[in-house]
This record gives structure tokens, sequence and C-alpha cells, in this order.
């Protein structure tokens, strides 16, 4: 007869029974979902220290979900004033596929920007008046206007640009990342996701998946309210001590467990298990902003104490930044602009301008912008056409996958460069397209990655997250 209590309960259960039940009776499930990091993280990735030196350590990616139009504030194209209201020559649209929204107007009447365009800064660029911040700041970033995808609807294109694909279920770049090279902090996840208040399309946790990784590449997102991450405080009338022993003896099972079935999905669970408990110290601390001095407060504007809001999740990125977190993603949805483009757009650059502004400020006072990679942009661009009534003052603008614009800061970018023409209508790249792949290409080289060689093994295929098929290329002409 078997005497070891943990060996009969084992014989008696399946695994999946086993862990269901041992996660509903410890409420650990959703935890565990969360608590993305592995013990030995810190020591590096499969790739241990990347493919060659690297030029940043950690990515700050805010992402604009819903798409900005590059014409309102990028993309400068002064000879659209006097094609108000003229219908867009087929010899620029070429049969382009159009989305359901706009491929049933009788006509597509040009809609030149109603914003003035300001020069910037030594390099000259100019800058939409919606943003004067990002303007102000033209010598440290590099815009690149050639950027295009192939996906025309939200979904995809956001999936596409966080994963390398269009169909759901892959990794994402933070995952990539993650996997490849490991964390610096280990009492902190090395990807987090943070999202701004809800507002215009949903967003869901595969965007920030591990698809075929292990899912403790996965990112963990923060909330607004309550427990930054959900389920880190312990349940009523558990104490630290007593959290502590009932780890302990859930890592006794799992290690049973593991010899027996020698799943690494079981080592994966008792690693995230520990970071937890490591967690339930390090994070209060790092959304704890109570200390940060008035005039850096004052800098992020006026929201940066409301949490959820792009303000406070700027803030916190650089605090994350500062602990050697290697993936912080920010997501600020609204600016899918159908319709009433022009107020739509002022309340959402208002949003974004003087934090994201504020962010590259601070990383730069503090020396962190050295080698912290710096993203901002959308999933497409939009259409210089209107959708649907156009005035003077009042316009909307259609999804557009051929052209948009994204900036880049830090980490091994050049200042005060731009990259890439599109023509006269903003609709056509007429020198040095930028596939979403050579994007992806352009942030694993920063950070010492040969996207070629970064491969992982998957139903037979060595994937990579630039494709198995497609040749993508880092944009070094970006790069200081």
């Amino acid at each position: 007869m078997n005497n070891n209590p943990i060996d009969e309960w084992i014989s008696l259960e399946t695994r999946r029974q086993f862990f269901g039940r041992t996660s509903k009776g410890l409420g650990a499930a959703a935890l565990a979902s969360l608590m993305t990091q592995r013990a030995d993280a810190h020591d590096g990735g499969i790739l241990r220290n990347g493919h060659f030196p690297a030029k940043a350590k950690r990515v700050i990616w805010l992402f604009m979900a819903g798409a900005p139009s590059h014409l309102d504030t990028f993309d400068y194209k002064p000879k659209m004033v006097d094609w108000f209201d003229k219908n867009l020559p087929e010899s620029v649209r070429k049969g382009q596929r159009l989305t359901t929204m706009t491929a049933s107007q009788s006509r597509f009447p040009i809609a030149p920007s109603m914003f003035r365009f300001d020069q910037h800064g030594e390099s000259g660029h100019r800058v939409s008046e919606l943003l004067p911040h990002t303007g102000s700041m033209v010598d440290d970033i590099a815009i690149v206007h050639s950027l295009w995808t192939e996906a025309i609807n939200h979904d995809p294109a956001i999936t596409y640009l966080q994963t390398g694909n269009q169909i759901p279920g892959r990794p994402t770049l933070g995952a990539w990342i993650s996997y490849g090279l490991g964390s610096m902090n280990r009492n902190l996840p090395e990807f987090v996701v943070l999202n701004c208040e809800p507002r215009g399309q949903a967003l869901y946790s595969r965007l920030w998946g591990s698809g075929f990784l292990p899912s403790t590449h996965a990112g963990v997102a923060f909330r607004a309210q309550g427990d930054p991450v959900l389920y880190l405080s312990n349940p009523d009338g558990v104490g630290g001590e007593m959290r502590r022993l009932m780890l302990d003896r859930l890592q006794t099972m799992n290690r049973r467990i593991y010899e027996q079935a020698g799943d690494p999905e079981t080592q994966t669970r008792i690693a995230q298990y520990e970071m937890a408990f490591r967690m339930q110290s390090s994070v209060p601390d790092l959304v704890d902003t109570s200390g940060e001095p008035k005039h850096i407060l004052e800098m992020y504007g006026e929201d940066v104490q409301k949490p959820g809001t792009f303000g406070h999740n700027c803030l916190l990125a650089r605090r994350m930044a500062e602990r050697d977190v290697r993936f912080i993603q920010i997501f600020h949805r609204g600016w899918d602009h159908h319709s009433g483009l022009p107020a739509n757009i002022k309340r959402q650059t208002k949003e974004v301008d003087q934090p994201g502004w504020a962010l590259i400020q601070d990383l730069k006072q503090r020396g962190l912008l050295d080698d912290t990679l710096v993203i901002w942009g959308g999933e497409f661009g939009r259409t210089i056409y209107s959708q649907g009534t156009l005035t003077k003052t009042n316009y909307g603008r259609d999804h557009h996958p051929k052209c948009f614009s994204v900036w880049l800061a830090g980490g091994g970018i050049k200042g005060g460069v731009t990259h890439g023409q599109t023509d006269e209508f903003g609709y056509n790249i007429l020198q040095n397209p930028v596939h979403i792949r050579d994007l992806h290409a352009t942030i694993l080289h920063l950070l010492g990655i040969d996207h070629m060689k970064f491969t992982v093994k998957n139903r037979g295929l060595d994937e990579r997250l630039t494709g198995v098929q497609e040749v993508a290329r880092p944009v070094k002409e970006i790069f200081a």
C-alpha cells in the first residue's frame, strides 16, 4: 500500500483534474495566468545576450489603437488645399481595396487637413499643431512616413502589428522578446501591459499573449482600479506566513508531479506562483507615485494622478523602465475617426501629446533614453478622401493600410530624421516603404537580435516573428 498521501491523491486524479482542483482550492488559477515570470528568467532568455551588442535594453510601445490619421498629425500635404472636395483620381487610388464603409460612396471627395503644420527644431520637420509637445522634440525622434500593412480592418491589423500575422494565436512581440532575452528584474514581469480608460475598439488579451511560446512569456495586464494585478492580494484571513506555507506545500506536490510526468508547464507553474508571491511587495511599490516630485507630476500633465489615463500610464512606464521591465506596452484607444474627425482627434491628441513628450524627457534626464526604445503609432493610416459629409471644418476618414506614420526615439535611434515619403495625396508610398515586418526586424535588431536567426520550432516549422517565407529588413537608415 502506498502510504504517501500525495502519491495517493495523484493516483486518483488525472493531471488536469489535480491542477484544476488545486487551483480552485487556492484561488490561484487566475493568478497564475497573470503572474508571467520564470524563476530563473533574470539570468537571460534562450538567446542569453542576443546575437550582437544591443543598443536598447527595453522597449516602451505607445500604441494608438484605432489608427490616428497620418494626414492630420505627421504627413504634411499642403497641395491638398487646392483639391478640396475634388474627387480622388483613379490614377492615385489604382483600384486599391476599400472597406465596406466607403466602397459604396458615389464619390471620394478630398479632405485636406484643417490643421496647421509647424516647423520645429534644427531639423525643421513639420508636425501638426495638434501635437505641439511632440513637435518640440522632433530632434529627439525619427519619424517614419512609409509604414504599410496588408490589413484593412482593425482587429486583423492590430493582431498583425502585435504578432506578425493577421490570424490570432501567435506570440506577440513582447512575448518573443521575453522568450529571447529574459528578464532584468526577477521581482517584476518581463512584459507589462497598461490599458487606458476604455474607449473605441475592444482589446483582447491575445494581443499580449504568448501563442505557441510557453505561457510564462505572456504579458501581464495592470489594472487601474483595485489590485494592480488581479488576485495580487491575499484572501481575507490569509497572512504572508500562511501564503508562504501554502506555496511551499503546493511546490512539493508540483515537483512530485513533474518527476512523474515531466511536463515543463509544471515548472512554469511553480515559477508563476513564486513570482506572484514576490510581486505582492514589488508591485505596490511600483505603482505608488506619491513620492514623485511635484515638477515631475506637472510635466506629465493634469491627468497624471488619475489611474487609467495615458498620463498616469506614461509615468508608470518610466517607473517600470527604471526597474528594468523588459517590454512595456500602453494601449490608448479611440482613434477610429470615420466622422467628426477634427473634434475627436483634438481630444485624442490632447490626451497623449504632453505625456508622451514627458516620458521622453523624463527618460532622457535620468539617462534611460539611450537604452530604452520608445515607439508611437497605430495599426494603419486614414484616407485622404472624406467618409460621409465633407465641409471645411468637418470630415471623416476611412481606414488606409497603404501608408501611415510612426515615430521612434531612444535605444539606438537617430533623432531629427524622417524616413520614407508618400505621394502628394498621402495615399501611396514613393520612397523607402517599411512593412510592419520591417518594423519588427528593426525593434529586434536594436535589442541585439537577428530576426532571421530567432526561430522557434512549431508544428515542424522554424517559426519567426517576421514570418517563415517573407524577407524583412531592419530600417538601419534611422539608426544612430
